[in-house]
C-alpha cells in the first residue's frame, strides 16, 4: 500500500480543485493476510472481473443468460477457468497452483474433460418452485 503526503491546502478555485497537490513524501507498507475490515471495493472489483471476462454478465447485450441453467453453467465455467487455467499477473500462477492443488496451469481441454467426467446432476442448481397467485378482480 502506498501512502502519499501532499503539501499545503487543496486549491479552492474550480479550475484547479481536482488537480493533485505537490507530493512531498511517499511511504510504502506491505499489507497481507485477512483484512481488518471488508470493503465494497473488493466486491466491485470482483464484479468488474466477471463482467469483463464474460459478456453474458453485462447489460445492454444480446448475450445475457435467458435460462437459469445456462447462466449457472456459464458462471461455473468462468470460475473454473479463472481458478485453474488463467495465470494471474501478480502471482504468476493460477489460484489452484497457489493452493497446491496442481503443479501446472490446466488447458481448456483438461478443464472440460474434468468437468464433463463429473456427475452433471449432482451440481445442477435446483429450480425455484413458483406458485401461481390468483388475483385481479372477482
Amino acid at each position: 500500500m502506498r501512502f502519499k503526503s501532499y503539501v499545503g491546502e487543496p486549491p479552492r478555485d474550480a479550475a484547479r480543485r481536482y488537480s493533485p497537490g505537490m507530493v512531498v513524501a511517499v511511504s510504502r507498507e506491505v499489507v497481507s493476510g485477512v483484512p481488518a475490515h471488508i470493503s465494497t471495493s473488493y466486491v466491485e472489483w470482483s464484479n468488474l472481473t466477471v463482467r469483463m471476462a464474460s459478456r453474458r454478465f453485462t447489460r445492454l447485450t444480446n448475450g445475457f443468460s435467458k435460462k437459469l441453467e445456462n447462466h449457472a453453467a456459464a458462471f461455473g465455467l468462468f470460475v473454473s477457468h479463472y481458478n485453474w487455467c488463467r495465470v494471474h499477473e501478480a502471482t504468476r500462477m493460477t489460484p489452484a497452483m497457489s493452493l497446491g492443488l496442481t503443479d501446472h496451469p490446466w488447458s481448456i481441454g483438461v478443464l472440460l474433460d474434468t468437468s464433463l467426467s463429473l456427475n452433471p446432476d449432482a451440481h445442477r442448481p435446483q429450480r425455484p418452485r413458483l406458485r401461481l397467485i390468483k388475483g385481479g378482480r372477482s
